[in-house]
C-alpha cells in the first residue's frame, strides 16, 4: 500500500472508534508503571490483581481469538496478550478492527509468564489514548535516509535506538556540567538573547527589529560582554549554559545556533583554569562516560593523562611546517596558504589567514587532549596580552579528536587598552572583516567601574557531545539542526 492508502485506511478506522462511543484522543490517562519498571520488578508486581500502563503499540500479532502486541513508551519494550474471553468480544473486535502500529494504548490486567517464558501483561481491558494516522518508518526497522534523519527526529528517535542514546548522553553531558559547577560554588546566570551590538565573539550575526522601540537588535553570538557586566557587579563565579547564533556556513562542526557553556571566574587566569578544565574534563568522563578512555572515531582518547601543551605558533610549525609565521614575508606566507587550500578574504590579516591554517592543517591532527595556547593578540580583543609571549594572547583552546571543544583566557579589564582594541577592530572591518568587533562604549564605561582580574571560559556543547557519543557530524547531537528547505 502507499502512504495514501495507509493513510486513507486508517482514518476510516479512525471513524469507527469514533462511531463507537470512543474519543480516539483522550485528555486523561493514568498508566502507573514504566515498561522497564515492569520486567525489572516484574516477580514483584506479578503478585498484584491489576495493573494499568501505556505505551504506543510497536508490533500486532492476531491469532484468531486472541492478538499479543508490543508496546514501547520511549525506555523499554513490553509484551500484550488480548484475548476476547478476557476483554469481551466487542471490545476485542474494536482493537482487532482499527488498532494499528504506532497508535498508543491503556491497558489494564495481570502479569504472567507465556510458556516461552516472555514477560507479558493479560490484558482485561484497553482504552486507546492517540491514533496514529501515519506509519512508522520502515516497520520499526529504521529510519536510514540521513537527511529525512534530521528533518524528522521523531521518527529517527522511534526507529534508532542508538540516536535515543546519544541525546541521553548529552543530557547527561549538561546536568552533570552543572553538578560539577555548583559543587565548585559556581553561580548559574541568565543573560539577554537580543544584543543591541555584536559583540563578544568574532563571527557574523544574525539581525533582527524591535518593532515596540524601532531598534535593530543581533542574536547574540556570545553572552561573555554581559556576563563580565555581573563581574562588575560582585559575582564573582558565574556561568551560563544557553543557546548563540552565528550567521556563518553550516558544516559537520558547525551549526548556525548552538548551546555553549560560559563561565568567569573572578581573581583568576588562563593557567589556573587549565588545570580547572583538565578537572571538568575527567570529572565527565567519569561520570557520563565511565571510563577515561572514549572512543573517537577510531581512536583512544584518553583523559586520565595530563593534557598536552603546545604553542600556537609550535602548531603551526609542527603539523604545517610553517616556522615563525610573524616574520615571515606576506608574499611567502600567502604562497604557503593558498598551497594549503587556505581561502582568504578581503580584510584577513596575517593572524587570522594562520588562524585558517591551523583550523585546517594542525587541528584535524591534534588527537589526544591538548591545550594550544598563546593566539594572535589580534584575534582576540578581549583578551590580555601574554607577558611570556609578547604579541599573543594569553589563552589556551582545548583541543581532542580535532575538535575544538574549549577557549578561554586571561580577561582584558583595562578599558583604556579595551578601547585601543576596539578601534583596532573597527579598522578591520573598515578593511572588510565582517567579524570584526564593533566599539561598544556600554562595555567600556562598565570596566571604567572596575573589573577584577578574571579567568574566561567556553565549551560548546554539541561538540562535547559528539566526542562523547563518537559522532562524526554535529547533526547527530543536535535534536532539530537547522536545514536547508526542500
Amino acid at each position: 500500500m502507499s502512504l495514501d492508502e495507509i493513510r486513507s485506511a486508517r482514518l476510516e478506522k479512525l471513524v469507527k472508534i469514533k462511531e463507537s462511543g470512543v474519543d480516539p484522543y483522550p485528555a486523561e490517562s493514568a498508566g502507573l508503571f514504566s515498561l522497564v519498571e515492569l520486567k525489572n520488578n516484574f516477580a514483584g508486581l506479578k503478585k498484584k490483581k491489576s495493573l494499568l500502563l501505556n505505551g504506543r503499540i510497536v508490533a500486532i500479532r492476531a491469532h484468531g481469538g486472541s492478538v499479543f502486541c508490543d508496546v514501547y513508551d520511549g525506555r523499554g519494550k513490553f509484551q500484550i496478550y488480548l484475548k476476547e474471553d478476557e476483554v469481551g468480544r466487542d471490545q476485542f473486535l474494536l482493537f482487532n478492527e482499527t488498532a494499528d502500529v504506532g497508535d498508543f494504548f491503556e491497558f489494564k490486567g495481570r502479569l504472567f509468564l507465556t510458556k516461552k517464558k516472555e514477560k507479558t501483561l493479560l490484558a482485561s481491558s484497553h482504552r486507546i489514548l492517540a491514533k496514529s494516522l501515519q506509519p512508522l518508518p520502515e516497520k520499526w526497522h529504521g529510519l536510514q535516509d540521513v537527511e529525512e534523519r534530521y528533518r524528522k527526529r521523531y521518527l529517527d528517535l522511534l526507529s534508532n535506538p542508538e540516536v535515543r542514546a546519544h541525546f541521553d548522553k548529552r543530557t547527561a553531558l549538561v546536568a552533570e556540567i552543572r553538578r560539577f559547577l555548583d559543587k565548585a560554588g559556581f553561580q548559574e546566570v541568565e543573560t539577554p538573547i537580543l544584543h543591541p551590538l555584536a559583540g563578544g565573539a568574532a563571527a557574523k550575526p544574525f539581525k533582527t527589529h524591535h518593532n515596540a522601540l524601532g531598534q535593530d537588535f543581533y542574536l547574540r553570538i556570545a553572552p561573555e560582554l554581559y556576563l563580565k557586566r555581573l563581574l562588575v557587579g560582585g559575582l564573582e563565579k558565574i556561568y551560563e549554559i544557553g543557546r548563540s547564533f552565528r550567521n556563518e556556513g553550516i558544516d559537520a562542526t558547525h551549526n548556525p545556533e548552538f548551546t555553549e557553556l560560559e563561565l568567569y571566574e573572578a581573581f583568576s587566569d588562563a593557567e589556573s583554569h587549565m588545570e580547572f578544565v583538565e578537572k571538568l574534563m575527567r570529572y565527565l568522563a567519569k561520570t557520563v562516560n565511565k571510563s577515561a578512555v572514549l572512543k573517537y572515531q577510531g581512536s583512544d582518547v584518553n583523559f586520565s593523562k595530563k593534557f598536552a601543551r603546545m604553542s600556537f605558533e609550535d602548531a603551526l610549525g609542527r603539523f604545517a611546517l610553517v616556522n615563525n609565521y610573524r616574520k615571515m614575508p606576506d608574499e611567502e606566507f600567502e604562497l604557503k596558504a593558498k598551497r594549503f587550500g587556505v581561502e582568504t578574504e578581503r580584510g584577513d590579516t596575517k593572524a587570522k589567514v594562520a588562524d585558517k591554517i591551523f583550523k585546517k592543517i594542525c587541528r584535524p591532527k591534534i588527537i589526544q587532549p591538548t591545550f594550544v595556547q598563546y593566539y594572535p593578540l589580534d584575534i582576540l580583543p578581549l583578551a590580555k596580552e601574554s607577558k611570556k609571549h609578547p604579541g599573543m594572547a594569553d589563552m589556551y583552546q582545548l583541543v581532542m579528536g580535532g575538535l575544538e571543544l574549549a577557549k578561554g583566557f586571561s580577561e582584558l579589564n583595562d578599558p583604556e587598552e579595551q578601547r585601543r582594541r576596539f578601534e583596532s577592530q573597527e579598522a578591520m572591518c573598515e578593511s572588510g572583516d565582517e567579524e570584526a568587533s564593533p566599539m561598544d562604549e556600554e562595555f567600556i564605561e562598565t570596566l571604567e567601574h572596575g573589573m577584577p582580574p578574571a579567568a574566561g571560559l567556553g565549551i560548546g556543547i554539541d561538540r562535547l557531545a559528539m566526542i562523547f557519543t563518537d559522532s562524526v557530524n554535529i547533526r547527530e547531537v543536535i535534536f532539530f539542526p537547522t536545514m536547508r528547505p526542500k
